[in-house]
C-alpha cells in the first residue's frame, strides 16, 4: 500500500509501520510526544532497540545518548499515516484507545509516504 494525498487516512498495524520504519530510519524527520520532539540532523542517526511490550527510539551523536522515546506498545491501538504536508513531510500517528476516546501518543515525521512494496536488497540499503 502506497499513501498518497488522494488516499483516504488509512491504518496500518503498529508491528507493520515498526517493521517499516526501522527501515527507514535515515527518512524521519522528527518522532515524539505531545510532551517531548526528536529532531533529526545530518551527525544524528536513530537507533531502534525493543523489549517485551516496549521499544526505544534514540537519537544518538556518536556514542552519545541525545535523546530517546519511549513507546509502550500496549498502548498503541493502530497508526494512523496522514496525508502529505504541504512542505514535503509525511506524519504518522500512534494512537492508543483509552475507553471511548482516542488519542494520538506518539508521531513520526518522515520524508516520504509508507509504502510496503518489497524493494529487493532494500533492507540493507540507506537511503
Amino acid at each position: 500500500m502506497t499513501v498518497s494525498n488522494t488516499d483516504p487516512t488509512p491504518t496500518l498495524t503498529f508491528e507493520t509501520f515498526w517493521q517499516w520504519v526501522m527501515q527507514h530510519s535515515n527518512c524521519i524527520l522528527r518522532a515524539g510526544t505531545r510532551d517531548a520532539l526528536l529532531f533529526d540532523d545530518e551527525d544524528l542517526h536513530w537507533h531502534f532497540a525493543a523489549d517485551e511490550s516496549t521499544v526505544f527510539v534514540q537519537v544518538i551523536r556518536g556514542k552519545r545518548l541525545m535523546g530517546e522515546l519511549v513507546i509502550d506498545t500496549t498502548r498503541v491501538a493502530y497508526v494512523q499515516a496522514l496525508r502529505e504536508e504541504p512542505d514535503g513531510e509525511w506524519a504518522f500517528e500512534l494512537v492508543s484507545e483509552g475507553g471511548t476516546e482516542l488519542t494520538a501518543e506518539y508521531y513520526f515525521v518522515l520524508s516520504h509516504a509508507f509504502d510496503d512494496r518489497a524493494i529487493p536488497g532494500h533492507e540493507r540499503a540507506v537511503h
